[in-house]
């Protein structure tokens, strides 16, 4: 730097800003979420186990045989999830600014298509629901890491993309025996997504509408409980259950229609 340039002394004199804050350094919304955490920890390793056995294995409405596929309906409706997964896998290739935990949710709809269409090839087999439940984790693991991102910051996506990882594959495994941190990872994850969708986006956020992946969710739950009335209502139509699936997959658009430019720029980028 020459000495007689004024601007380059003035500029030397001005504090940096750095572009993440420390490590260390935690945010109010990083402790918030830190706290949402715990809770779902302790209530998985302390709740009252629930032993699978007493599980009452659903019984499907629609078992119709369609080109010699058992359960054609439950089982073809998963190729949904294998379709949002491909094109949501096929977006991303195209970013560079894709969300925290999106290329795992996309890799989890996929395996989700594999084990939940194995399962329902021969649903009264209860070791194949392990098959189900992992892809489902995997997919799950990828939404709150997204949701995460969004709202709180890039490292707290990061963050809860591996423990939810973790967690949701070890719960899937170990519902064997008893569900209890299956059902702490589903819906207390679930009851997470829906306070961090109700926290304002963070500044740099892509603008991924959490409220619209939610409220696919929550249509898929009421078909899939609805099985036998939906089933009768179309005259034997589809099912509930078929529809579940349908609905599910379709929780992937919202993540793939995310805008491609960040709204804001901010310095922090967490």
């Amino acid at each position: 730097m020459r000495a007689d340039d004024p601007a380059e002394a003035n500029a030397a004199t001005l504090p940096s800003i750095p572009r993440r804050l420390p490590f260390g350094a935690l945010h109010a919304r990083e402790k918030y979420l830190i706290g949402g955490l715990v809770a779902l920890a302790l209530a998985a390793l302390l709740a009252p186990p629930l032993p699978a056995a007493a599980w009452h294995i659903p019984h499907f409405v629609d078992g119709r045989v369609w080109l010699g596929v058992p359960n054609a309906g439950d089982v073809l409706s998963n190729l949904a999830f294998l379709a949002m997964g491909v094109w949501g896998s096929e977006r991303l290739r195209a970013r560079v600014d894709a969300p925290v935990g999106a290329s795992w949710f996309f890799a989890g709809l996929i395996l989700t298509c594999l084990g939940s269409g194995f399962y329902h090839l021969d649903p009264d087999v209860p070791q194949r629901l392990i098959a189900d439940r992992l892809g489902m984790a995997v997919a799950f693991a990828g939404f709150l890491g997204v949701a995460a991102s969004e709202r709180v910051s890039a490292r707290a996506g990061e963050a809860v993309l591996v423990l939810m990882m973790i967690a949701g594959l070890l719960a899937a495994w170990v519902a064997r025996d008893n569900l209890t941190p299956w059902v702490v990872v589903q819906f207390g994850g679930m009851a997470l997504a829906m306070g961090l969708a109700l926290t304002p986006a963070r500044p740099g956020a892509l603008g991924v509408s959490l409220g619209g992946v939610i409220f696919f969710y929550v249509l898929a739950k009421l078909f899939e409980l609805g099985d036998v009335i939906v089933f009768d209502a179309t005259a034997h139509i589809v099912s509930g259950h078929t529809l579940k699936h349908l609905a599910a997959a379709l929780a992937a658009w919202p993540v793939i229609r995310a805008p491609r430019d960040r709204r804001t720029s901010c310095p922090y980028q967490g």
